[in-house]
């Protein structure tokens, strides 16, 4: 075992940033058993509160595997800037060899024998796979539950909820169970948990992840996989690891994603940022939100942006029925032959069937027209961006709450109609391909987190990035508030 000063003890090493451990273990100030230990230490004593990580792989396993990349570090040999760090997988994600369950009990014993693109790629730079980061089932909902592994508590109070679908991995990242963490989003599911638990999610640009290998390769146009971490840095490290073209997903961008590496740093006094609010009071907000998110706009004031309120020249509402027919006829398409067998068809949660039967009503046309909107949708974004360099959005409408609770069913006094009407404020970036990014900025009186989005124009992903990062280093709120309860 490599000695190493005191303060690095194992309270400290889950405290380092991702891109900081890469470095201590590389100059050898920290054994990957050692880390493996300390991250295995800190699972056992915050994961039985919040339930965040669940399949987990055996301990003697992974110190086996931390022993083995010491030994090629002594060597000389590094496999890459992940070297002998833990990492889990959203459930959603294939792992070869490791059950992938999707959080359905159909698919309980299910284990691939091929990594998703994403998870190769995290593997190949020397991460260590200690298990998967929980999620609602199928993804579906922004409220991670399932009858599987059970509910995922609040990094700051787990009776609230987690958010999701990429919960289980938002908290374990919020309460240092990993350093860095992957996730997917299709309604806001690098965001909202990123708001709720006070950590970074980011959304890439439509294509800059590869998604796959899947049946389907040309009309799954709405979900991208995308990077979580306790800093931008970190944030931007894991994108350029899980970016780049791939043949397998004909649609990734060829970009080269080192340029992704470059540095944060950019002098953002002048930039131009329209603040879209709650778009006109169309969008229901708790009490609360807005107001914090608001004053955060003189954060970026006081970093020398200039931000006016704006708003698209397109109708909301026909956004969102847009959207119902994109979610309908996709999720149709995963989920449609598990529907269609009545023994299957009972383990489905009921939004899930929803989903599912909303798109039996559709014919082509429909789908035509709502990729017609989507289309128009997106022109008007681009009218936007003529006049700013990025938007900014609140990334929820309401707090975390009660998580023995479905979904909010009303906001402020307005009736939800869907289970996830209340999360309608994501769908935006979504539908126009955009990278966007959820930072944080602050807490309401209870203590509770939020979020802000920062959506960048077409393929701009670097650029949300740098304007998220001089975010941070003034307002540095992940290391200002962390989960202190049950750190």
């Amino acid at each position: 075992m490599i000695n190493h000063p005191d303060p690095l003890a194992s309270d400290a090493i889950v405290t380092l940033d991702a891109l900081a451990l890469s470095r201590a273990i590389h100059a050898r100030e920290l054994s990957c058993r050692e880390v493996m230990q300390a991250y295995l230490a800190q699972i056992e004593r915050c994961n039985p509160q919040v339930n965040a990580l669940v399949s987990r792989v055996a301990p003697e396993t992974l110190l086996a595997q931390a022993d083995q990349r010491d030994r090629q570090l002594q060597r000389g040999q590094s496999m890459g800037w992940m070297h002998g760090m833990p990492q889990a997988i959203k459930d959603l994600a294939a792992t070869a060899g490791l059950t992938t369950s999707l959080g359905s009990p159909l698919f309980a014993e299910h284990v691939p024998q091929e990594d998703a693109i994403s998870v190769a790629r995290v593997r190949a730079s020397g991460a260590i796979v200690i298990g998967k980061s929980n999620v609602p089932e199928f993804g579906l909902g922004s409220h991670t539950y399932n009858q599987l592994f059970g509910t995922t508590g609040n990094a700051y109070d787990p009776s609230l909820s987690a958010g999701g679908s990429s919960g289980g991995a938002a908290v374990a990242l919020a309460l240092r169970m990993l350093p860095v963490a992957d996730g997917s989003d299709m309604m806001g599911s690098l965001r909202n948990p990123a708001a709720f638990n006070n950590v970074f999610g980011m959304r890439p640009s439509l294509g800059r992840v590869p998604f796959g290998p899947t049946p389907e390769l040309f009309v799954q146009q709405l979900a991208t996989e995308g990077p979580m971490g306790r800093s931008v840095a970190d944030v931007a490290r894991l994108l350029a690891t899980q970016a780049g073209y791939d043949a397998r997903a004909p649609l990734s961008l060829k970009a080269d994603p080192a340029l992704l590496e470059a540095s944060l740093q950019r002098d953002v006094r002048g930039l131009r940022l329209g603040w879209l609010g709650d778009y006109n009071a169309y969008l229901a907000m708790e009490p609360g939100v807005l107001s914090l998110c608001e004053q955060a706009l003189a954060d970026f004031s006081q970093l020398g942006c200039e931000v006016q309120g704006c708003q698209p020249e397109f109708s909301l509402a026909q956004l969102w029925d847009c959207w119902l027919v994109h979610r309908h006829w996709l999720v149709q398409g995963t989920l449609g032959a598990l529907y269609d067998d009545p023994s299957k068809r009972r383990w489905l949660k009921p939004e899930a069937r929803w989903e599912v039967e909303g798109a039996a009503k559709l014919g082509a046309a429909d789908v035509y027209r709502a990729s017609q909107s989507r289309s128009q949708w997106y022109r008007a974004l681009l009218q936007l961006f003529e006049r700013y360099d990025f938007l900014l959005l609140p990334s929820a409408q309401v707090f975390p709450f009660d998580a023995r609770q479905a979904w909010p069913r009303q906001i402020d006094g307005q009736e939800m109609d869907t289970y996830h009407r209340w999360m309608e404020v994501v769908i935006g970036p979504t539908l126009a391909g955009l990278p966007c990014i959820s930072v944080p900025v602050g807490f309401n009186p209870a203590g509770l987190p939020m979020g802000l989005q920062i959506i960048g124009p077409p393929q701009a992903d670097h650029g949300v990035l740098q304007l998220a990062h001089a975010h941070e280093q003034l307002t540095q709120w992940v290391k200002r508030r962390p989960p202190g309860n049950l750190l």
